[in-house]
């Protein structure tokens, strides 16, 4: 099943977790949205530097510390995920609480294991 799926802190890096999600969202035949501090492309997905509103997003995974997430709160809300990925480091009490208060699903989890395990 395809999972449409929004890489928040996508990174042209090929050393960042981010970029590696994207390669293997792709290989799992998983459409990919990218938004980064820095345009760029992976694999022909672009990644975009604003908040552009995508439709129909069923993950949005996270690859952005705490303190940078803030900024995109109401953004992720508005894009009503089915659910929202903390990556390791990502984890977030404050952003899990408003997700909860508006019924999007989320789990701190690693969106490359749970590729490599089927579980995506």
């Amino acid at each position: 099943m395809n999972k449409k799926t929004l890489v928040l802190g996508a990174s042209t890096n090929p050393s960042r977790y981010s970029y590696l999600a994207i390669q293997r969202l792709i290989s799992n035949m998983h459409e990919v949205k990218a938004i980064g501090r820095k345009e760029g492309e992976i694999n022909s997905v672009k990644i975009h530097t604003t908040k552009k509103i995508f439709k129909d997003i069923h993950t949005i995974t996270l690859y952005l510390n705490h303190k940078n997430q803030v900024e995109f709160y109401d953004y992720i809300i508005s894009l009503k995920p089915k659910r929202v990925i903390f990556n390791p480091g990502t984890e977030n009490i404050e952003l899990e609480n408003l997700l909860f208060k508006n019924n999007i699903a989320f789990e701190e989890a690693c969106t490359l294991v749970l590729l490599g395990i089927g579980e995506y």
